[in-house]
C-alpha cells in the first residue's frame, strides 16, 4: 500500500521535479587503491574475530534524460582475524537481484603477504533457498586466511528513494571508520535525523558544482552484538534517516508528508462502489453472522473474509470488488477496500492505521517518513481495539505484536464545509495486556497409591498470544501431524513420550481471540522420582515445563524489550500417603520483583501451605509492560530466572 501510493506521488513530483539539464554522478569513476596498504588491528580489537576496517556508503540522486535516477555505492574493507571469520566470509553475497542495474561489482582478497586475489564473474555462484524459493548470487572465495582483508565494491543504478530511507551506521562488528554521503541537486532540500548518539550530519554546498553533500562520519564505532535476549537491536544501533522535504525549483515544500498521504488514502478507499460491486458486497454481508456485541461482529467479519477470500499482496488486480468476491482472491489494495465496504454496510466506525515493524523500522512520531507506513491495521475507536486485515491466523483483539507498542498513522474521515476528507494523526498502537495473555496451570500430583510412581494431572489454559501459538495449527495441519504436534507439546510437561490421556479444548481458528487453548494431560511420574536410601527425591519443579534461563556473561548493553505483556498462574497440589513427611518445602517461598517508578511491573512470587496430607504450591509470574530500562535489567533478570530456579526444585519424601 505504501509503495503503491508513494510511487504515484513520486511520478507526479518528478515530472516537475528538476531543471532540464542532465547531470552525471560524482562517484562514476570510484575505485579502490591499486596498491592496498597493509593493515594491523588496533590493540583494543586484537581479540575480535572480525573488524570492519572501513565502510563507505554513497547515494546520489541525479537528473538524466529518461528521468531521475539514484546511484548507490557500498565499499567495505573487512579484516579477517579468526577461523570463525574465515568460515563466515568464504561467500560474499551480492546485495542485489539479477534484474537490477549493476554498474560495478568487484571483490578482492588481500592476503597477509600482500598478494592480491581479484575475483571476477567466473567466481560468482548461485545458491537456492528451496524453502523460500529464492536464489542468491555470491562470490566464492578460496584461500582465505587469518590476517587477510576482504574488499568489495557494489555500485547500483536504482529508482530514487526519496520518501524515506534508513541507513544503519553500527554493526555487530567494530567499525574503525564509516562514511555516509547523500549527494543531490542543489534545488532539493532533504530532512535528516540521526539516532542513538550518531554524529551530526554535515551539509556542504561547495564540494560539488550545483550539488549538495550531506555526510555523516563516525570513527571507532563499537560493536553492538545482536545476541541479547529480549532486546531490539535495530532500534538501539546508530542509524541515519533522510527524506526529500523541499523542491526549490518549483516551490514545493513539506514533501512526502502525512497530511497528503492520509488525504490520498481516504479518497482512494471512500469512493462510491459501482452497482455490481455494491450488490456483491451486500450479498456477502448477508452471510456474515450478526451480533449486538461490536467486537464479536468485527470478529465475525474478519473470520468470514479470512476463511473465504485468500489474500496475497501479489495477486493480479481485479476489475472491481465484485470480481474480488467472485474469484475469491484479493491483493493488498483490494482486501483493504473490501473490509471498508463491509464496515460501511454494518455501520462500524473504523480508522485505517499504517504502521511499521518495531524490530525493523521503529516509527518515529517526530520524523515523517513513508518508510514508516508499510504495514496495515484497522482501529475501532469505540472499543479501542485493533485488527489486522492481512494475517490469516490472527483475530481481533490480537494483532502481530511487532506492529504494536509502536506509533502509527491513524487515518479517519472528518467533515469540512460539508465535504468529508481524510486526516491523519500519529498515535500509539497499544497491545493487549496480561488480561488477554494469561496462562493458568493446575497440576495435581497424587502419591497416595504409589510413592514411587505418582499419577500427575496437568490442566493448562493458554490465553491470548500464548494460545495463538497453538490454536491455528489444527486448521492448517493434517490430523495425524496435529496429533504428533500435540504430543511434542505435552512432552515439555511430562518429560517423556508416554502419557495416559491427552485432550484439548478450543483448538482451531474459531476460538482465536475468544477462548483460551486448553491442554489436559495425565501421565505417570516415575521418571521424576529417584530413590535415595529411605528417601524419595521428586522433581516437582519440572512439572511446570522447561523454563528459559537468562544468562548475561558480558555487560548488558540494551534495554529489555519483550514481545507482549503476559502472566502465569500456577497451582500445584501434592497428595501424600498417610504418614509421609516432606522436606525442602521452604524452597517454594520466592519473591522477586521489578519495580519501576514505584510500581511493580514484573514479578515472580511463590508460596506454599500444608493442609493435612496435601501441600498446595502457588506461584504468580507476570510482565505488565514491554519495555524495561537498562538500569532495571538485573531485577528483571532475577524475575525471569526465578521460574528456572523453581524448575529445579526437588522435594524429599519419606514414608
Amino acid at each position: 500500500m505504501r509503495k503503491f501510493l508513494s510511487n504515484c506521488i513520486l511520478v507526479l513530483l518528478m515530472c516537475q521535479f528538476t531543471p532540464l539539464q542532465a547531470q552525471d554522478y560524482t562517484f562514476k569513476n570510484y575505485k579502490w587503491d591499486e596498491k592496498p596498504a597493509p593493515f594491523t588491528a588496533p590493540e583494543q580489537y586484537q581479540n575480535e574475530n572480525e573488524i570492519i576496517v572501513s565502510r563507505t556508503i554513497k547515494i546520489e540522486v541525479v537528473n538524466e534524460k529518461n528521468g531521475p535516477k539514484q546511484y548507490y555505492l557500498l565499499h567495505d574493507k573487512i579484516f579477517i582475524n579468526s577461523d570463525d571469520a574465515i568460515e563466515k566470509n568464504n561467500k560474499i553475497y551480492l546485495p542485489f537481484s539479477s534484474n537490477e542495474n549493476v554498474v560495478k561489482n568487484e571483490a578482492r582478497v588481500i592476503l597477509k603477504n600482500g598478494k592480491v586475489i581479484t575475483l571476477n564473474k567466473k567466481d560468482i555462484k548461485e545458491e537456492v533457498d528451496e524453502e523460500r524459493g529464492i536464489k542468491y548470487n555470491y562470490f566464492a572465495i578460496n584461500g582465505l586466511e587469518k590476517g587477510a582483508l576482504i574488499e568489495k565494491i557494489f555500485l547500483l543504478e536504482e529508482a530514487p528513494e526519496l520518501n524515506g530511507k534508513t541507513f544503519r551506521m553500527q554493526d555487530d562488528l567494530p567499525i574503525l571508520n564509516i562514511d555516509f554521503e547523500l549527494i543531490h541537486p542543489n534545488h532539493l532540500v532533504f530532512k535528516t535525523k540521526g539516532y542513538n548518539n550518531l554524529a551530526e550530519a554535515k551539509i556542504d554546498d561547495k564540494r560539488y558544482e550545483n550539488k549538495v553533500s550531506i555526510s555523516v562520519n563516525e570513527v571507532n564505532v563499537p560493536k553492538l552484538e545482536d545476541d541479547e535476549k529480549y532486546s531490539n537491536w535495530k532500534a538501539n544501533i546508530k542509524h541515519f534517516r533522510y527524506k526529500l522535504d523541499q523542491n526549490l525549483y518549483n516551490g514545493s515544500k513539506n514533501l512526502y508528508n502525512y497530511k497528503d498521504f492520509a488525504a490520498n488514502v481516504y479518497e482512494r478507499f471512500n469512493t462510491e462502489l459501482d452497482k455490481k460491486s455494491q450488490k456483491a458486497v451486500d450479498d456477502l454481508c448477508k452471510t456474515i453472522p450478526k451480533s449486538n456485541n461490536l467486537q464479536e461482529q468485527i470478529w465475525n467479519i474478519e473470520n468470514k473474509i479470512k476463511k473465504t477470500i485468500p489474500y496475497n499482496r501479489y495477486f493480479d488486480k481485479k476489475e472491481n470488488l465484485a470480481e474480488v468476491i467472485k474469484t475469491k482472491q484479493a491483493n493488498q489494495t483490494e482486501i483493504l477496500a473490501l473490509y471498508i465496504a463491509i464496515y460501511k454496510y454494518f455501520k462500524i466506525e473504523n480508522q485505517i492505521v499504517f504502521a511499521s515493524n518495531r524490530y525493523d523500522i521503529p516509527f518515529d512520531p517526530e520524523f515523517e517518513s513513508y518508510e514508516n507506513l508499510d504495514e496495515l491495521l484497522f482501529f475501532f475507536p469505540s472499543i479501542n481495539k485493533f485488527m489486522t486485515p492481512t494475517e490469516i491466523e490472527y483475530r481481533i483483539p490480537l494483532i502481530p505484536n511487532i506492529l504494536a507498542n509502536n506509533y502509527g498513522l491513524f487515518i479517519k474521515g472528518k467533515e469540512f464545509a460539508g465535504v468529508k476528507m481524510g486526516i491523519g494523526e500519529v498515535n500509539f498502537i497499544t497491545i493487549p495486556g496480561v488480561e488477554i495473555t494469561h496462562d493458568v496451570m493446575e497440576i495435581t500430583i497424587d502419591f497416595t497409591k504409589d510413592i514411587e510412581n505418582p499419577i500427575i494431572t496437568n490442566e493448562m489454559s493458554f490465553g491470548g498470544y500464548a494460545a495463538l501459538n497453538f490454536q491455528p495449527i489444527k486448521d492448517f495441519a493434517p490430523a495425524d501431524q496435529y496429533k504428533e504436534i500435540l504430543k511434542s507439546i505435552a512432552e515439555n510437561y511430562t518429560l517423556q513420550e508416554e502419557y495416559t490421556t491427552l485432550t484439548t479444548e478450543n483448538d482451531g481458528t474459531e476460538f482465536i481471540g475468544k477462548k483460551p487453548f486448553v491442554l489436559k494431560v495425565t501421565f505417570e511420574g516415575k521418571d521424576l522420582v529417584q530413590k535415595a536410601g529411605d528417601n524419595y527425591l521428586f522433581s516437582v519443579g519440572k512439572t511446570i515445563g522447561s523454563q528459559m534461563e537468562l544468562y548475561q556473561e558480558n555487560k548488558r548493553m540494551m534495554p529489555v524489550e519483550i514481545d507482549y505483556p503476559h502472566s502465569y498462574l500456577r497451582k500445584i497440589k501434592i497428595k501424600l500417603p498417610k504418614g509421609a513427611t516432606v522436606k525442602n518445602l521452604e524452597k517454594f517461598t520466592m519473591n522477586h520483583t521489578t519495580d519501576i517508578n514505584g510500581k511493580t511491573e514484573a514479578a515472580f512470587i511463590s508460596n506454599f501451605k500444608e493442609q493435612g496430607n496435601e501441600i498446595v504450591i502457588e506461584n504468580t509470574e507476570y510482565y505488565n509492560i514491554i519495555n524495561y530500562p537498562l538500569e532495571y535489567f538485573d531485577s528483571y533478570k532475577a524475575v525471569i530466572n526465578a521460574a528456572a530456579d523453581f524448575n529445579k526444585i526437588v522435594i524429599i519424601l519419606n514414608q
